[in-house]
């Protein structure tokens, strides 16, 4: 049985002082392996004191099984499963009393439940190699179909004129997929090494780094995600209604995260175009402070305005389609670790007059020093 020499130190400090404090001729740890045969078997692991008679095998030792009245043996077990012994022997001149018995059976407890705790973490850490490679495995192996995917649409592009009207399409697809391989390449480094940012232990990871610039204008980060929600909503036959105005403040360098506001807009899209019923307007408005992500569907039940942002959790209307419940979630944490706020409305009209007056609508609001200049606007 392969263990953590943490477990030794522990097992060695708890013992040897026993021994010391009781003065027993002999205190053995012993382990379950297999034996001959595949047969269970106790493998002796450590003795007390360290200078005294090297001890056999129990399996070796025909005499540890026959009743003695100087040994005592104390099942290590983590539940009905043995993991192993502790014996204890004494002099020939001293007597069992009810305070050793009881001493040697509490020492008993705390090696099992720090045995068990041991092997358990072993066998997670194997978990996690195991899963490592796995997905190393599925990275390469997306890396393929990807690149054959863009070399298909750049041979596609050669080939339109330079006035198509397809080339934007193509270039969208083009777009997308350098996305794409930024998510599998972050995914492929994740627990290579520390990632930055994660120095406070209290604050989850909430997304890979170096999935966006840091210097990218809210323009550059929101341009694409409008364009994929515009021909998403071609494609379903709804209506869609994207910024017919970008704010000069758009084309500045936002000191809010890029990469957040990403995720956070990305998130958004993807549930009003999963959960909103079919024919539902759904659309994107930027404000001053902010932005909102709006649908025209059914309200949210009044009871589950709080809890969908919690992990898991999904409203009732969704939950016969395919989903995690942890895209709001995950929405709200990054908006509120970057000193923003996510928030809904149920009446889309009070954010802007030129919204629907019932819906749902997802004010993403940051703080204004992260915000330029909002006074002048400049055409799409």
């Amino acid at each position: 049985m392969q263990l953590t020499d943490r477990f030794f130190v522990f097992a060695e400090q708890q013992l040897s002082e026993l021994c010391k404090a009781m003065e027993l001729r002999h205190l053995a740890l012993y382990l379950s392996a297999k034996g001959q045969d595949q047969e269970p078997a106790l493998e002796l692991v450590r003795q007390w004191p360290l200078d005294g008679l090297q001890l056999p095998a129990a399996d070796r030792d025909p005499e540890l099984r026959l009743p003695a009245g100087e040994r005592r043996w104390y099942p290590l077990q983590d539940g009905p499963l043995i993991l192993g012994a502790l014996r204890a022997e004494l002099s020939p001149e001293q007597r069992w009393t009810q305070a050793l018995d009881g001493q040697l059976r509490m020492v008993a407890g705390s090696i099992s439940h720090a045995l068990s705790r041991d092997l358990e973490c072993l066998r997670l850490r194997r978990d996690v190699v195991q899963q490592q490679e796995q997905l190393r495995m599925l990275v390469h192996q997306l890396r393929n179909p990807l690149a054959a995917l863009r070399t298909y649409a750049q041979l596609l592009l050669r080939r339109l004129e330079p006035d198509s009207r397809h080339r934007e399409l193509v270039e969208g697809m083009l777009g997308e997929q350098r996305q794409l391989d930024r998510y599998i390449s972050a995914i492929e480094g994740i627990g290579q090494e520390a990632l930055p940012g994660t120095t406070d232990s209290a604050s989850p990871l909430l997304l890979p780094p170096g999935l966006s610039p840091a210097s990218s204008s809210v323009q550059d980060l929101l341009k694409p995600l409008v364009d994929r929600a515009a021909a998403t909503a071609t494609l379903q036959g709804r209506p869609w209604q994207g910024p017919n105005q970008w704010p000069a403040w758009t084309n500045q360098p936002t000191q809010f995260d890029g990469a957040a506001i990403l995720e956070i807009v990305a998130n958004l899209l993807e549930n009003a175009f999963r959960y909103s019923p079919t024919g539902c307007a759904i659309g994107l408005i930027l404000l001053e402070a902010g932005l909102c992500v709006w649908d025209s569907g059914p309200a949210i039940a009044l009871d589950e305005r709080d809890t969908i942002f919690q992990q898991g959790v999904r409203g009732s209307t969704g939950q016969d389609r395919p989903g995690t419940g942890l895209g709001l979630a995950l929405a709200r944490s990054l908006a509120e670790r970057h000193g923003g706020q996510l928030t809904l409305s149920v009446q889309p009209s009070l954010i802007s007059p030129s919204l629907p007056t019932s819906g749902n609508a997802f004010q993403l609001s940051w703080p204004k020093q992260s915000q330029p200049d909002t006074t002048v606007s400049t055409p799409q």
